[in-house]
């Protein structure tokens, strides 16, 4: 290898970044599915590529891992441009949604099978299926077949099978979207030990925002191919930067007042009976619900404003709840802190233009 080849890769290893998206772009014919990502993941990092059907969060995961090759820009692993490589020379692997096992292997064939590709040798082989396999807590289940195996017990030897070659970097595409609720919540926390336990960065794509504010360190809220917000969990949810993010992560309320959108999330807004002194600095409102929904923890009532707009206001059921269906179309004063809305800037993308692959 030549002197500077051994520089360049002496500087990649020293590196934070696990994943780098330098100015990516996506054409399918006269589709832009990506249009001009640019984006920093790091070493170690639980990472959530959010976004709905269409928003070019898979496209990105799929040019990370090789499957796509941008149409322009550069894909960086761990500071190495692999843009035009396949993707059996990336240090990645992925998890899909539909598990993708060998009905007729074994659970331990299944997690060693590309270990046996690599022709590693069977006592290794079983050494590290087992190790994995007690990873994901399934110790006991390596003689199995999948169909004797619950949905979520499928994806936790497909998870293992893919830790079992140590990668750098897991992508993971929707892998939680095929199970129920409870299910779906329950391995939302497994996904997030097991990301701890192993150390390994994980790039997740998802359309459920409660999924990625659960697992996240950070996140990229996607729209029409770009990204209008990176940051924790806690950032773009308290402080959306546009329209959209607001109202794509969980409910929130858009207010136009003097020009500009402010946004106000519903549970930091208090329901007042109309004329009641509202607390000493605070933002008031008044206005009359137009509807109610009672949905067991929490009440939603949609207040139409005096002033124009509409707000959503959240209420836990915290005493026993009276029949809440009363309250439609009373008068009603909401309250709430300055510091508690934000300003956001007005969606910039076409809805609709992209497509998601």
């Amino acid at each position: 290898m030549r002197t500077e080849e051994v520089r360049t890769e002496a500087a990649a290893e020293e590196t934070d970044e696990a994943v780098r998206l330098d100015g990516v772009r996506k054409r399918f014919d006269d589709v832009v599915a990506v249009d001009g990502v640019t984006l920093e993941i790091l070493e170690g990092e639980f990472f959530s590529m959010l976004g709905p059907s269409g928003s070019g969060k898979t496209t990105c995961l799929r040019m990370i891992a090789g499957f796509e090759i941008p149409s322009e820009g550069r894909v960086l692993l761990r500071g190495r441009d692999v843009t035009g490589r396949p993707p059996y020379e990336r240090d990645v692997n992925t998890v899909f949604q539909d598990y993708a096992l060998f009905p007729h292997m074994t659970v331990e064939e299944n997690v060693e099978y590309g270990l046996r590709v690599k022709k590693l040798p069977k006592p290794q082989r079983r050494q590290r299926a087992g190790e994995a396999l007690e990873i994901v807590r399934l110790e006991g289940f390596g003689r199995r077949k999948p169909s004797q195996l619950s949905g979520g017990q499928r994806q936790r030897v497909a998870l293992a099978r893919a830790l079992v070659n140590r990668p750098k970097v897991l992508l993971l595409d929707e892998p939680l979207g095929a199970l129920d609720l409870k299910l779906r919540q329950a391995m939302q926390i497994e996904l997030k030990r097991i990301q701890r336990e192993v150390g390994i960065t994980f790039v997740y794509v998802t359309h459920d925002q409660e999924e990625a504010l659960t697992m996240s360190d950070r996140l990229a809220v996607m729209n029409a191919g770009r990204i209008e917000q990176v940051g924790t969990p806690v950032e773009v949810y308290e402080h959306p930067a546009t329209d959209f993010v607001a109202g794509f992560i969980g409910i929130s309320n858009v207010l136009e007042r003097d020009g500009r959108h402010v946004t106000i999330r519903p549970e930091k807004i208090q329901l007042l009976p109309a004329g009641t002194d509202p607390p000493a600095g605070t933002h008031c409102e008044d206005g009359r619900v137009r509807d109610v929904v009672y949905v067991g923890s929490v009440t939603r009532y949609m207040v139409d404003l005096d002033a124009g707009g509409q707000l959503v206001v959240v209420r836990q059921n915290l005493e026993p709840a009276r029949d809440v269906l009363d309250a439609q179309s009373d008068r009603v004063r909401l309250a709430w802190r300055p510091e508690q809305s934000v300003e956001v800037e007005e969606d910039r993308h076409e809805a609709g233009r992209e497509v998601e692959r």
